[in-house]
């Protein structure tokens, strides 16, 4: 009933900058909140950044000054700004959104869709 695409990722050298983009479609009523979480191999997923309905933000220790979450309402997009990127950085990102969507004509609510994850390298 809904999917999230995420796009933007890459390679890029230490310092560098890259923006993810991440659109919801389907039949939704409306998307709460909204953030971006990335995977490491070895390691657990970890969230990076989230952002509210409202837009209010939270921001991983290790990303706070350098990255910037923000939302298009209207187009049922986050992005995910990244600056001064470092070699730890780099991981898959995925996209993930708490949206109520049109089930019939009935409303359901999942709190966890997931995308597909685009992949970030940042060289040293």
């Amino acid at each position: 009933q809904v999917q999230l695409v995420e796009s933007g990722g890459g390679l890029v050298q230490s310092g560098g900058s890259l923006r993810l983009s991440c659109a919801a479609s389907g039949r939704i009523f409306s998307i709460h909140a909204m953030g971006w979480y990335r995977q490491a191999p070895g390691n657990q997923r970890e969230l990076v950044a989230a952002i509210t309905s409202g837009g209010t933000t939270t921001y991983a220790d290790s990303v706070k000054g350098r990255f910037t979450i923000s939302r298009d309402n209207a187009k049922n997009t986050v992005y995910l700004q990244m600056n001064s990127l470092k070699p730890e950085d780099t991981a898959v990102y995925y996209c993930n959104a708490d949206i109520t969507y049109y089930r019939g004509r009935d409303l359901s609510r999942e709190y966890d869709y997931w995308g597909q994850g685009t992949r970030v390298t940042v060289s040293s």
